[in-house]
């Protein structure tokens, strides 16, 4: 079984960069790639009316972010994705226990200033996770 990176995407630029790291990572190290969007609440949502009638989830919503990334990183590398409940980072580490990662990706996104101070999800992983960590430069995105 080829190791596992993970790395969490929530549809932003700066998270965007960050899978490309882990997919030229992943790439490098004969690794599969795990892409995960983290949803924090169980609010649902109906759209439409009558039988036309569809729930969407903030589940649904964190799935098709992760989704939509996957596939656009998988070249030559196996590439899966998954939504995880809870806080960013805490749904990366809990995605990397599950996955048995050896490398979680993040980008460096509000690790100067205040955001260093008051801690951002690449400082709340580099802190608390079961593996290794990368950090991705993002400071050139947005």
């Amino acid at each position: 079984m080829s190791p596992v990176i993970v790395v969490g995407v929530d549809g932003s630029k700066t998270a965007n960069k960050a899978a490309e790291s882990a997919r030229d990572l992943a790439a490098a190290l004969g690794a599969s790639l795990h892409v995960v969007s983290a949803f924090d609440s169980d609010r649902t949502e109906v759209l439409g009316s009558g039988s036309d009638q569809r729930v969407v989830s903030d589940a649904d919503g964190a799935e098709h972010v992760a989704r939509s990334v996957a596939e656009t990183l998988g070249r030559d590398i196996n590439v899966t994705y998954s939504s995880a409940r809870g806080r960013p980072a805490d749904a990366l580490i809990k995605e990397a226990l599950r996955m048995e990662a050896r490398i979680i990706v993040v980008g460096n996104r509000k690790m100067r200033g205040i955001g260093r101070v008051l801690g951002s999800v690449a400082n709340s992983v580099a802190h608390n996770a079961p593996c290794d960590v990368y950090i991705a430069n993002t400071y050139d995105v947005d």
